[in-house]
């Protein structure tokens, strides 16, 4: 038996952010706004907070979110959330505004901390305040995911809980939203989204529905994502793009990601690496380890990705999709982890503990191939200076 897990609504298409308000008021009077210093600049807040406006829904704003939300944005927010008296609110950002969004929104109806429900020690036992998620890049899918990623500032652990209280009630999918944002973040946020429909399709809780999610989200991302981030892709492309890191959001929500993501949460929480760009630089590494037990789902995926050549064996077209993902993320100019500017011998020192908390989150077993922790440090030790043009690199065998 299998189960799935969606928010209530989803409306998507160019133009779907002005539906903002009128669904904040099928759900309330008084709105928080999540977001960070960002989309204050380039006016998505005030563009939502007009749109609530004018369907008669007030607002309070907490705007403080930076790269990788903490329990402390969460605190914040949840104070001006209780003193404004909101009784819905409307995350429009990023993964983070969305991931510290959803914290907000369920802590005002449960006790405690949000540390408190980590790896389903406690269970939710509220309702949470109904959540509107307005993505503005198209990546984590967190819009339609029952996943919250909050970094615990107490030990610097990225606490990953996932529970059916963090859906959203309306995801809004506006392609418009993504469409301002430059290179580097088309490439960090289009990545993880590709790393999400993979590592959805490879994992061990992967089943037919969140398969057929996955293959489509790969198809969508892989031949959209190189043409907007060269600045060719038009609306249309942007739309596909945003779909895609949709649905994989939805696939990696009802079959669980893997160790690429187990190894990246460590890294965004000692070294602050934008979570996309952490994924993509362990994406090809990872994936060459996991491998040898995953040739038939990685051959489904160059298939996928590269139809032409669907008559190759299994092992080749496996070995095709590891070339694949190299060469996109080269493409993509995705830096290793010296070039993004990591200290080396610092790097090495936090490695024994990163390893340690990617065992400890869980993903890891999920992953076709088991992993022990000696093999996630050495798997850190080779993305330090991983080359992702270089098609000999065999990885760990």
């Amino acid at each position: 038996m299998h189960e799935v897990m969606l928010p209530s609504r989803i409306v998507y298409g160019v133009g779907s952010f002005a539906e903002v308000g009128a669904h904040a008021a099928a759900l309330g009077s008084k709105a928080l706004i999540v977001s960070d210093p960002v989309m204050e600049r380039i006016g998505h807040v005030a563009a939502c907070m007009r749109y609530l406006d004018e369907a008669g829904v007030s607002c309070a704003v907490y705007s403080g979110v930076h790269t990788e939300p903490t329990d402390l944005h969460v605190d914040e927010a949840m104070r001006i959330c209780s003193e404004a008296e909101c009784d819905v609110v409307v995350a429009v950002g990023g993964g983070s505004c969305i991931d510290a969004a959803k914290a907000v929104a369920v802590m005002m109806n449960n006790e405690g901390r949000i540390r408190d429900y980590v790896g389903g020690k406690k269970r939710f036992g509220s309702k949470p305040l109904p959540l509107i998620a307005v993505p503005t890049t198209a990546g984590t899918g967190s819009e339609v995911t029952k996943v919250t990623v909050i970094i615990d500032t107490s030990d610097d652990v990225k606490m990953m809980i996932s529970q059916p209280e963090l859906l959203p009630a309306v995801a809004i999918v506006d392609a418009a939203l993504s469409m301002s944002c430059p290179p580097s973040v088309i490439a960090a946020s289009g990545i993880d989204a590709l790393c999400h429909a993979i590592e959805a399709y490879l994992s061990r809780k992967a089943q037919p529905m969140s398969d057929a999610w996955a293959l489509q989200a790969i198809d969508l991302i892989y031949r959209n994502l190189p043409e907007i981030y060269s600045g060719q892709g038009d609306t249309a492309r942007f739309e596909q793009v945003a779909l895609g890191a949709m649905l994989a959001g939805a696939a990696f929500s009802n079959a669980s990601v893997t160790l690429v993501h187990g190894m990246s949460r460590p890294i965004g929480a000692l070294f602050h690496v934008p979570h996309g760009i952490s994924n993509a630089m362990l994406l090809p590494a990872v994936l060459a380890y996991t491998a040898p037990a995953a040739t038939g789902r990685l051959a489904d995926i160059a298939r996928v990705m590269r139809p032409e050549y669907a008559d190759l064996s299994v092992d080749a077209l496996a070995e095709l999709a590891l070339g694949e993902v190299r060469r996109l993320c080269a493409e993509l100019d995705v830096p290793n982890l010296r070039d993004w500017g990591l200290d080396r011998a610092a790097f090495e020192a936090a490695i024994p503990k990163m390893a340690l908390d990617a065992a400890a989150s869980g993903s890891p077993a999920n992953n076709p191939r088991s992993v022990t922790v000696a093999e996630i440090e050495a798997l850190y030790r080779m993305c330090y200076e991983y080359s992702f043009v270089d098609r000999d690199q065999e990885g760990i065998v």
